[in-house]
């Protein structure tokens, strides 16, 4: 029986591919064949990224938030997990917006080739240009007001509203809490039944992943004329997110585990290697679940209350490495672009990458459909998703590894608080 041959090197033969018929079209004048008859395909698929977005981050949302089943028993640990989750987060995104400012992995490109590619989306930036004119004389408080729609539908049309959507989603969920169970059972069933459709259509997708990426990265290379650049950039834009993710992991987690409780970090990071493997293989939060709650419960002494409740929430909600990566990809894109972000925009990268966490589903590919998201509401073309797709799958590992990191490590320090957390089945790896 023939083996499989997984997504991920699907993906990356190609991207390889992508990136060999771009050197083919440039050195055999095919430039014309390649826009005309394979970019297409790329566009396709971006376009199948943003179908999916509103659907997925609604019915996302709505499942996690709603996993709250006895709201009277759980609001103070509901409140602590959020918070922490929410908090860590806005960090993890502050960082990486720092690391990207700081090391301008992007701007590698030669001035040349980037006027080129301004000019590809000139119209783009006059449109942002006028944006960015008219907030001018907007009301300090005007990011807020546009947080809340007056037309959900029209908000849902226009993949800039996402920050809409998720208000709405937000809101929608709440009203299911406060209502009866009995009365919102069969609305929850069906959410939960959505929920799986909606898996299977990012399933479908990222199927079509490889030729999307082939497609994608064959014009990018054709309109860059095969530039040099181009490859240094993305090297140094990986090298900025798997360091910068190893850094998050042992910079932003050792502190909440010291401060909050008595664990041992060695005792903590040996106990969840497990479910770090699992993650890194699967690139599933969902699928590392099992693991994590097994960890946490028999090698850290987390209640199996705390545990059910904390991570499955965490799962769905907590995606510190994913909104962490998406902050250095979108300015990443907008360097590349040749395109300066100001400090609006960025403001707007954190709010909508810390909110699209909550609804980027645990599974392959999810983080980048979230991307189409975060790049839209800082108003940066999406066609830069080509950049990063077909190098997307090992970072995705580590990612993944971190955010389960992340779940685990939160749900010890509430169990701590809740004098919930059994220390003496806890090993000692420090001799």
């Amino acid at each position: 029986m023939k083996k499989k041959i997984p997504l991920w090197l699907k993906i990356i033969i190609g991207m390889i591919l992508g990136v060999v018929w771009g050197l083919i079209a440039v050195n055999l004048g095919l430039e014309k064949f390649t826009s005309d008859w394979i970019k297409p395909w790329g566009t396709i698929f971006i376009k199948l990224l943003k179908l999916i977005a509103v659907p997925l981050i609604f019915i996302s949302l709505v499942k996690g938030v709603t996993s709250i089943t006895d709201v009277s028993k759980l609001t103070r640990i509901g409140i602590k997990t959020l918070t922490l989750y929410m908090v860590s987060t806005i960090i993890s995104v502050a960082f990486g917006l720092f690391l990207v400012n700081t090391l301008k992995p992007g701007d590698t490109f030669p001035e040349q080739k980037r006027k080129e590619f301004q000019m590809m989306y000139e119209q783009n930036i006059k449109e942002k240009e006028q944006m960015a004119n008219d907030v001018k004389d907007r009301s300090p408080l005007y990011i807020i007001e546009d947080i809340v729609p007056d037309n959900i539908f029209k908000a849902a049309s226009d993949n800039t509203k996402m920050l809409q959507v998720i208000f709405f989603s937000i809101l929608f969920a709440v009203a299911m809490l406060l209502l009866d169970s009995q009365k919102v059972l069969s609305v929850k069933n069906l959410f939960d039944s959505l929920n799986e459709i909606i898996i299977k259509i990012v399933d479908i997708i990222m199927k079509f992943a490889p030729i999307g990426v082939f497609a994608l990265l064959a014009a990018l290379i054709s309109d860059f004329s095969a530039d040099a650049g181009l490859f240094w950039a993305l090297g140094k834009y990986a090298m900025l997110v798997s360091f910068g993710l190893i850094g998050l992991l042992f910079v932003l987690y050792p502190p909440m585990i010291l401060l909050f409780t008595k664990v041992k970090l060695k005792t903590v990071f040996r106990a969840l290697l497990p479910t770090q493997m699992v993650a890194f293989s699967t690139s599933s939060s969902n699928a590392s679940l099992p693991v994590n709650m097994r960890q946490c419960n028999k090698e850290l002494g987390v209640s199996e209350s705390v545990a059910n409740f904390v991570l499955p929430i965490g799962a769905t909600v907590n995606m510190n490495g994913t909104s962490f990566y998406q902050a250095i990809s979108a300015v990443f894109i907008a360097q590349v672009f040749g395109l300066e972000l100001t400090l609006m925009q960025q403001l707007t990268i954190v709010l909508t990458a810390t909110l699209a966490a909550i609804g980027t589903p645990g599974v392959p590919g999810g983080g980048i459909i979230m991307m189409v998201i975060v790049l839209g509401a800082a108003g940066i073309p999406a066609e830069g998703l080509a950049l990063i797709l077909g190098i997307d799958r090992p970072l995705d590992m580590i990612r993944t590894a971190v955010n389960v990191s992340g779940d685990a490590i939160v749900a010890v320090v509430i169990a701590h608080s809740e004098n919930e957390l059994d220390y003496s089945v806890q090993k000692d790896y420090s001799s």
